[in-house]
């Protein structure tokens, strides 16, 4: 069995068998005609099942042959133009290239005897998404896991900046429209129930400042510690951005955290055309990025952002074994020390490759692609008559709802769009994504994908009204 292990004496089993495998992928890439085949669970679940672990094929090409019937034939595949679902992209190839580097050599982030140059070269990129902010010469930052766990981390470091050891009167300010591991992670954080204080948006969801502003003031009236702001700059389901100055301005009177959820929205860091909208974010304490959203990046890539590198100490803990305090007295670079992760992924590698590839220019232009697409999509969707659309989209997501002509209970609109996304989805030849608006069923482009065309987006709501109308037709037959 120690034919398998990597190293000097499998290196060419190593390049046969990784090679075997690219040409696999490759020629699936080459080949779909469709984001997904359809493939029902319980279609594909017996095909799993049945597979007996206990008992190996011993053979490359047999394993992958294998792979073909429960995997990649029937995978989703963000690179079609015609995945319009939730917040994936299509990866770059310098992204890839720098996956497959990193999976061989095998790093580990947390500490310096274990990466050396991968560790110098995290650091780097920190500090250029911080110079991209704004954040200042005393940020720093590490790469997490996505986006969920930066906003935990953030939340974290404020939560101890509060200085207070009664975590019931501690508040976080979000948005109504602000994604669901505010919650959660206040969960986690150890606050109560009611630590999240949701805020309204809105017209275009953004989170109303004069609300904002009254209820920090009624926190602090009633002697609670307002903790946390988390304003969103790019909500999952419409990619509104909050206003970040009136916000910031607003958490400088009061004392309070900002921390900038830019999971979404990081994309305008490189963008060429829309980096404005950003604005104010400078003046952040801590920011979420997720190069894995807007970057072009594969899962995972992602990064929390700090204004003051001090606060991060907040996620320090020392270990004889690992990272002793001396080792930071003799400035040992070490990042777990900043990380609520220890053993970690050379992600960053991932991002350097596309930068050093492509330029920070190149990855602006791609996001600015998919922005302008959504402007297409919105003036399609607004002068189609079938279609209800919320809000003119600020980055590269539509939220709609098929409108039919002849039925005007809200409740029935709303299962002829759910049974159409579902219909979609079994049918493989497009991917949408779904939301609620107002207690109501809305249907969800996520437009992350440069290869898109206006005409794609036009197909799929003929498809999307052909379904919803099938649906119709059969409930009226029900009904008759």
């Amino acid at each position: 069995m120690r034919s398998h292990l990597l190293n000097d004496t499998t290196a060419e089993h190593y390049r046969r068998s990784v090679t075997e495998g690219v040409e696999r992928v490759a020629a699936k890439l080459a080949t779909a005609d469709r984001p997904f085949t359809g493939v029902a669970v319980d279609t594909l679940a017996p095909r799993i099942e049945r597979i007996d672990l206990s008992s190996p094929l011993h053979d490359t090409a047999a394993v992958l042959d294998e792979l073909e019937d429960v995997y990649l034939r029937d995978a989703v595949y963000f690179h079609h133009p015609r995945y319009l679902a939730h917040l994936n992209c299509p990866v770059v190839i310098p992204a890839v290239l720098g996956e497959a580097v990193l999976s061989a050599v095998n790093s580990s982030l947390d500490t310096w005897d274990q990466s050396a140059g991968g560790t110098l070269i995290e650091r780097k990129l920190i500090h250029w998404t911080a110079e991209r902010i704004g954040l200042g010469e005393n940020a720093d930052g590490v790469f997490t896991s996505g986006g969920s766990q930066s906003n935990l981390q953030a939340l974290l470091l404020a939560r101890e900046e509060a200085k207070t050891d009664d975590l019931g009167s501690l508040r976080i300010f979000a948005s109504e429209v602000s994604h669901f591991s505010v919650k959660k992670s206040a969960k986690l954080l150890g606050l109560g129930q009611d630590a999240v204080v949701s805020v309204p948006v809105d017209h275009d969801k953004r989170m109303q400042t004069v609300a904002l502003a009254r209820e920090l003031q009624r926190c602090t009236d009633a002697g609670l510690v307002p903790m946390a702001v988390v304003a969103t700059a790019g909500t999952t389901d419409f990619g509104s951005i909050d206003p970040l100055p009136e916000i910031a301005e607003l958490c400088e009177q009061f004392g309070t955290w900002l921390h900038v959820d830019a999971a979404y929205g990081c994309g305008l860091l490189v963008s060429l055309k829309r980096r404005a909208l950003l604005d104010g974010i400078e003046r952040a304490d801590s920011v979420t990025v997720d190069y894995h959203k807007s970057f072009f990046q594969p899962v995972s890539s992602s990064a929390i952002l700090v204004r003051d590198a001090a606060t991060l100490r907040h996620a320090t803990y020392h270990a004889d074994y690992l990272n002793p305090r001396r080792a930071a007295a003799e400035r040992i670079p070490n990042q777990v020390d900043k990380s609520l992760q220890t053993t970690r992924r050379f992600d960053a590698l991932k991002l350097w490759m596309t930068l050093r590839v492509m330029g920070a220019d190149g990855v602006g232009q791609l996001f600015d692609e998919v922005c302008d697409l959504a402007e297409e999509g919105w003036r399609l969707l607004a002068a189609d008559p079938r279609y209800d659309v919320v809000v003119e989209p600020s980055l590269s997501t539509l939220v709609f709802r098929y409108i039919p002509a002849a039925v005007t209970d809200p409740a029935e609109i709303d299962r002829a769009n759910l049974y159409a996304r579902k219909a979609l989805f079994a049918s493989g030849d497009a991917i949408v994504a779904g939301t609620k608006v107002a207690g109501r069923h809305y249907l969800k482009f996520t437009l992350l994908n440069p290869e898109t065309q206006a005409s794609d987006i036009a197909a799929v709501l003929d498809l999307i009204a052909g379904h919803a109308e099938q649906y119709l037709g059969e409930s009226l037959d029900r009904a008759s």
